[in-house]
């Protein structure tokens, strides 16, 4: 092991790439036909791509090509993250002498370090600012191949515990809720062919808790979720106790049995809160929770887009526009009701977090944007 050499330019790529996938919770992105270079990953932080360079480039020209290639990936990152803006930090570690790195200092949202080995990273003060802790994580007494085994099994070990809370949040649990909700639903729907005159008749609806404007900025505030558990007619009924059934327990094992609750009874409030804007006559039924469903997967999809991906671009968003689209070209279908409880439990999913995904940041800003987002219906609902 001792006659393996390692060059200074290998030593300081796998320091590096140790201590963003360790220090900083970095992930490796797979890219096909890259070569000479590891792309890292992290959308919560300000860089939210870190590219490791350490093939030789000798000239400008090269590294202009190597920057337009660049480039193409990113684009292709924000398609596949669904983001706006990634800032993308380029750190080279093979630059010949006639690469002239301030000519491309003006890149948008894309930045640019030269580091020869580890000395130069004590000497880069826009990644010190950055990453402050970079020069003592860097910093150990093994070299050569000793090194290499301890930084690879250290890089090995975080990705096995990483897998280890994947499998624990994706792992299929009892989903108690789902079925208490689809119960409740069940038992009111047969109550009002029991007591009432059934599920189609205005009376009945009203005496079991349907949503009505009147009545609720009359200071009946139960109608907001107690109308979210009543259904007009058997199709209602079952179309949405099957998308119950199919998003329900899929939600409540991502988020666990209390958020899952949250999510789904804070999406039905402000789905009936939108729906008293646009709507003044009777209505009732869980849309605007199941949509409140729909955006809090999409938002889980988001931070665990490596397992969901694919899920999320072909079934939930053009799952979401369809049932939209449909809400908005036919008549007697409370539309207001399904983006309120989109917009709901989106937010609400934010300030509740994913678990081992979410900063204690993030879900302050989901908290004071949930806040302001309650506020402003509560607002236009009674005030306006």
């Amino acid at each position: 092991m001792s006659s393996v050499v390692m060059t200074k330019n290998d030593e300081t790529a796998i320091k590096l790439l140790h201590y963003f996938i360790v220090e900083q919770g970095y992930n490796p992105i797979v890219l096909h036909g890259v070569k000479d270079e590891i792309w890292l990953e992290n959308l919560n932080g300000d860089y939210k791509v870190i590219r490791i360079v350490s093939n030789y480039i000798h000239n400008d020209e090269q590294f202009n090509f190597d920057i337009f290639k660049t480039q193409e990936i990113v684009k292709k990152i924000k398609r596949k993250t669904l983001s706006l803006n990634i800032n993308t930090l380029n750190i080279f570690i093979n630059l010949g002498d006639n690469v002239h790195l301030n000519k491309f200092e003006s890149l948008d949202n894309i930045n640019l370090i030269h580091i020869k080995n580890e000395e130069d990273i004590d000497k880069c003060e826009s990644l010190i600012k950055e990453f402050p802790s970079i020069s003592l994580k860097t910093n150990f007494k093994e070299k050569g191949m000793e090194l290499f085994v301890k930084l690879t099994n250290d890089i090995n070990q975080k990705g096995k515990d990483d897998a280890m809370k994947a499998e624990e949040v994706f792992s299929k649990k009892k989903p108690i809720m789902t079925y208490i909700f689809i119960a409740i639903n069940t038992i009111l729907f047969l109550a009002m062919y029991i007591f009432g005159k059934g599920s189609t008749n205005a009376q009945t609806l009203l005496n079991f808790g349907a949503s009505f404007p009147d009545f609720i900025r009359g200071g009946e505030y139960y109608r907001l979720i107690v109308s979210a558990f009543l259904h007009i007619g058997p199709f209602h009924f079952l179309i949405n106790n099957y998308a119950l059934y199919v998003l329900g327990p899929q939600l409540e094992s991502f988020f666990g049995k209390t958020k899952f609750a949250i999510i789904y009874l804070f999406s039905a409030v402000t789905g009936n809160l939108l729906s008293m804007l646009f709507f003044n006559g009777i209505s009732a039924g869980a849309s605007g929770a199941i949509f409140g469903l729909l955006g809090a997967l999409l938002y889980f999809g988001y931070h665990y887009r490596v397992y969901l991906d694919n899920v999320i671009k072909s079934q939930i968003i053009p799952l979401i526009l369809i049932n939209l689209i449909i809400g908005f070209t036919l008549s007697g279908i409370n539309n207001a009701a399904h983006i309120g409880g989109l917009f709901g439990g989106t937010i609400i999913s934010i300030a509740l977090g994913v678990k081992y995904k979410s900063t204690d940041f993030e879900k302050l800003n989901g908290w004071i944007i949930t806040l302001i987002l309650l506020g402003f219906l509560i607002y236009m609902a009674f005030f306006s």
